[in-house]
């Protein structure tokens, strides 16, 4: 005897795909009000949403006094990993006023996972201060770091004010940059057989 089942097709009622489609989460960049980047981190946790704050330790020299401070390295951004859903969700918070948006554009910026993943691990790992770069800069040769804390990291090698830096791109932010003696690195490209 032969069984049929029934195949039931679970349509996505907010998103209308009609596939049952599980919607993977992104990652977007919210702009906050100024100086309360950590607040928001800490309200998005409370709603079960992942968000991301690029901070480092800075040492602040005062007169009298030196001090460990916790540095954000992107002032008024929140990086948030986020479903469709939960994006609007985080529009409701008061203290966020909207989406990175590409110029022409309406919908907002995603930022790709591995340039996420490889932002995070240059920041969790470095010994020396990670540096933004907004500017326009030169594409460089494709390396992997293969000595130090950054080992594994993958990135581009370039020269600014004579120093060699490796660099990580993140669409629309610019290059997180820090320095890395030429030794360290070796090329990606595979060797012409």
């Amino acid at each position: 005897m032969i069984s049929l089942e029934k195949k039931s097709v679970i349509a996505g009622p907010i998103y209308g795909t009609g596939e049952g489609v599980a919607h993977p989460k992104r990652w977007y960049v919210a702009m906050v009000r100024m100086h309360h980047e950590k607040k928001v981190a800490e309200r998005l946790g409370k709603m079960g949403i992942d968000s991301f704050i690029p901070v480092q330790q800075e040492i602040h020299q005062w007169s009298d006094r030196r001090k460990k401070v916790e540095a954000v390295l992107l002032p008024m951004m929140v990086f948030v990993h986020a479903t469709p859903k939960e994006r609007m969700e985080v529009l409701t918070l008061s203290t966020v006023s909207r989406y990175m948006v590409m110029r022409g554009e309406s919908t907002p910026t995603v930022i790709p996972d591995d340039q996420m993943a490889r932002f995070r691990f240059m920041l969790d790992y470095s010994e020396k201060a990670v540096h933004m770069n907004s500017t326009p800069l030169a594409r460089g040769e494709e390396v992997r770091v293969i000595k130090g804390p950054l080992a594994g990291l993958v990135g581009e090698l370039v020269t600014m004010d004579g120093k060699s830096k490796i660099a990580v791109r993140l669409d629309m932010l610019g290059c997180a940059c820090v320095d890395m003696p030429i030794g360290y690195v070796e090329s990606v490209k595979a060797p012409a057989v």
